[in-house]
C-alpha cells in the first residue's frame, strides 16, 4: 500500500476511535473509496459492509433533490420573494418539472423561502369620513311583508390563494336573497350592480 494510501486509512482508523456515529463514518469511506480499498475502509473504521451501504443509500437520498431546489430558489428571487409554493409548483409544470404542491412546499421550508406577500385586511366603505347615518332599522330584523326591509353586507371568502368579495341582499320578511354580487375587488360596482338588480326583480 501506497503511503498515501496509509495516511488515508489512518484518518478512517481515527474516525472510528473517536466515536463518530455511522452516518459520519460512512460519509468519510465514501470520500476515500477512489483512494483505498472499500475491504480495508470498513476493516479499520469497525464498520459491517451492510452497514455502510445503507448509510451510502441515505446520503445519496438526502441529494435526491439537489436538482430542483435551485429552481425553486431561482424561481422565488425572480419572483421578488412573492411565489408561495402553490405558485412555484405551477411555474415550474411548463418547463417540464412536475411535482406535488406538498413536496415544493418541503423543499422551501428546508431552504428557509416564504411569500412575502403582506395581506391586506378588507375595510369596508364608510362614505365620507365622520358622516353617520341614521339608524332606520333600529334592530328591527322582521317585516310584515316581502320588500319592505332588506339588509346587506359584504362578506370576504377566500378561495385558494385569491379573494373573492360576496355582496348579498336579504329580505328580512322570508330571509331569501333577493340578489347577489359577486367580484375579485370590493368596489362601489360591487354594491350598485346588486341594488340595480333588487330592484329590477320588485318591478316584476
Amino acid at each position: 500500500m501506497s503511503a498515501c494510501g496509509e495516511c488515508l486509512l489512518k484518518k478512517a482508523r481515527c474516525l472510528a476511535q473517536s466515536g463518530g456515529t455511522s452516518r459520519q463514518k460512512a460519509r468519510l469511506i465514501e470520500a476515500l473509496r477512489d483512494d483505498c480499498c472499500l475491504s480495508d475502509l470498513l476493516k479499520v473504521s469497525g464498520m459491517p459492509k451492510s452497514v455502510f451501504y445503507y448509510h451510502r443509500a441515505k446520503l445519496e437520498s438526502d441529494d435526491k433533490y439537489a436538482e430542483l431546489k435551485p429552481r425553486i430558489a431561482k424561481l422565488y428571487h425572480q419572483h421578488k420573494g412573492r411565489y408561495g409554493y402553490r405558485r412555484i409548483t405551477a411555474a415550474l409544470k411548463p418547463v417540464g418539472v412536475h411535482h406535488n404542491h406538498k413536496l415544493i412546499a418541503k423543499l422551501m421550508r428546508q431552504m428557509t423561502l416564504s411569500a412575502k406577500i403582506r395581506r391586506k385586511k378588507y375595510r369596508s366603505y364608510k362614505g365620507v369620513q365622520g358622516k353617520i347615518a341614521k339608524n332606520h332599522l333600529k334592530r328591527q330584523f322582521h317585516a310584515d311583508g316581502p320588500h319592505k326591509r332588506w339588509l346587506t353586507d359584504i362578506t370576504e371568502f377566500k378561495v385558494g390563494d385569491n379573494k373573492l368579495y360576496l355582496s348579498p341582499i336579504l329580505d328580512c320578511y322570508n330571509n331569501e336573497i333577493i340578489s347577489y354580487t359577486l367580484s375579485r375587488r370590493p368596489t362601489y360596482d360591487l354594491v350598485s350592480q346588486m341594488l340595480d338588480c333588487a330592484l329590477t326583480r320588485t318591478k316584476n
